[in-house]
């Protein structure tokens, strides 16, 4: 069965930071992009950071350059993001994703093209 699990969410207060794992069962994350997207109550989704198969090609979307580091470690089938220097207009649920192999970063972050995958979602909280 195909699974795509987030943790690491929670309530942090401004400023403070959260990693986020998304861990991957049923195939391997070796031959997908990956990401990490948000959806904030009553807003669209947002693609927040994108990496090939590779590692080689990374996006950050512009509200969170700077902040936000995603990496991944295929050994453990396993994608993260670190988030630093958190603010209130962070709060959202993210959720993680897989692409088909050769989908472009920036276009599976801005248009969610070629996602295959999506997982279930962790509520993230930046609140004082």
């Amino acid at each position: 069965q195909v699974q795509l699990v987030e943790s690491g969410g929670g309530l942090v207060q401004p400023g403070g930071s959260l990693r986020l794992s998304c861990a991957a069962s049923g195939f391997t994350t070796n031959y997908y992009a990956v990401g990490w997207f948000r959806q904030a109550p009553g807003k669209e989704r947002e693609g927040v950071s994108c990496m090939s198969s590779s590692a080689s090609s990374t996006y950050y979307a512009d509200s969170v350059k700077g902040r936000f580091t995603i990496s991944r470690d295929n050994a453990k089938n396993t994608v993260y993001l670190q988030m630093n220097s958190l603010k209130p207009e962070d709060t959202a649920v993210y959720y993680c994703a897989a692409a088909l192999v050769l989908t472009p970063v920036q276009a599976m972050c801005t248009k969610a093209l070629g996602v295959h995958y999506w997982g279930q979602g962790t509520q993230v909280t930046v609140s004082s």
